[in-house]
């Protein structure tokens, strides 16, 4: 029996969070029963996927919201989208991010397939919604337009309108690419970072929602009792967007005093080593709809500490695998932060919970 034919659709020519979902997901489907193709942008995605010999079709999508020829786009787009699901026989139309189902839904109805909405987001944009009735008004007709909804969280689920409708997916690694044991000192001695401190650090996009400026906060408040620990913000701006926050951020970290104290590594391919570095991992960042790097730390090793909001309180086991504060208080994670720093043995034991959680 030849496999049926499975279209994916990704907005992004970048690597996120999503698309590290989305290739775990392409790697792992079983060629016997689905042939995947991918829709997405030219750039490091389509590259990935067909690494992983996906047959991949550039198909942009340009951001709607900001486009001054919102229907034409949008008509185009999906356009495209219902011709490729029609020239391959697609029997499913899959797609992993907001701004790809919102092109999706009107090319499944075109072309007459079934259309899968992964959604891995809380809003219809940035993290929050610039407009609370058009998120509301973009959910429902999305929720109506999909045959499934698929949430990557139950935090996720719980923005949504259409409850029936609803399978909750929690995001998923490769655990065969994560050494709780590998070598910290190989990034130590690349960012001159002491081999012998205690290192703490974020992994984030540069983005104010990601918390780089909370981060600054606790640091600087545990260097104030513990002044031989190391602080690592690892992060850039994969996605394109320069609007002066890194520089910000470097200017928040000179006048915090932790010039000495704080590396920013900016982005980095893999973030392996990054983690192997740390002794404690911190997600300081708002409401995340799932948050992919906090078990990707939890695979190294490390205990997290973390705001208790968003899916976070799914994914870290208070007082095994990590601590939960009070959201948006840095005081608090300069508090739990300073509570394993001072029981080493704690956090190691924490951290192997983490590996086996």
């Amino acid at each position: 029996m030849n496999p049926e034919t499975i279209l994916f659709i990704d907005h992004a020519p970048a690597i996120g969070g999503a698309e590290q979902s989305l290739l775990l997901i392409l790697q792992h489907l079983d060629r016997r029963q689905w042939q995947p193709h991918l829709a997405c942008a030219d750039g490091r995605l389509a590259q990935a996927a067909q690494s992983l010999n996906v047959p991949t079709h550039i198909v942009p999508l340009p951001r709607l919201r900001r486009s001054r020829q919102f229907s034409r786009d949008w008509r185009v787009g999906s356009s495209a989208i219902s011709k490729l699901a029609r020239q391959i026989d697609a029997k499913i139309l899959h797609a992993n991010t907001v701004r790809a189902a919102i092109y999706a839904a009107p090319a499944a109805k075109t072309a007459r397939r079934p259309f899968l909405w992964h959604m891995r987001d809380f809003w219809l944009s940035e993290n929050t919604p610039a407009r609370l009735w058009g998120d509301k008004w973009g959910k429902r007709f999305l929720c109506l337009a999909a045959r499934q909804v698929v949430a990557n969280s139950q935090a996720t689920a719980r923005h949504l309108p259409c409850a029936k409708k609803v399978t909750v997916l929690p995001n998923a690694i490769d655990l065969s690419r994560f050494d709780p044991n590998m070598d910290g000192r190989t990034l130590r001695s690349q960012f001159n970072i002491p081999p012998d401190a205690p290192a703490v650090g974020m992994v984030g996009r540069l983005r104010p929602w990601k918390g780089q400026r909370r981060f600054i906060q606790m640091a600087a408040q545990v260097s104030q009792q513990m002044p031989e620990t190391h602080f690592l913000i690892v992060g850039g701006s994969p996605f394109g967007v320069a609007d002066g926050y890194a520089e910000e951020i470097q200017t928040l970290i000179a006048k915090s005093g932790l010039h000495n104290k704080l590396t920013f590594t900016g982005h980095l391919d893999d973030v392996r080593p990054a983690l192997a570095a740390m002794d404690v991992f911190i997600h300081p960042g708002d409401p995340e709809p799932f948050g992919l790097v906090n078990i990707e730390a939890m695979a190294m090793g490390k205990p997290v500490v973390a705001f208790a909001h968003g899916a976070l309180p799914e994914i870290v086991i208070d007082g095994e695998t990590g601590l939960l504060v009070k959201p948006g208080d840095a005081d608090a994670l300069a508090t739990a932060v300073l509570t394993l720093l001072r029981q080493p043995e704690k956090a190691r034991k924490w951290g192997k919970t983490a590996v086996a959680a």
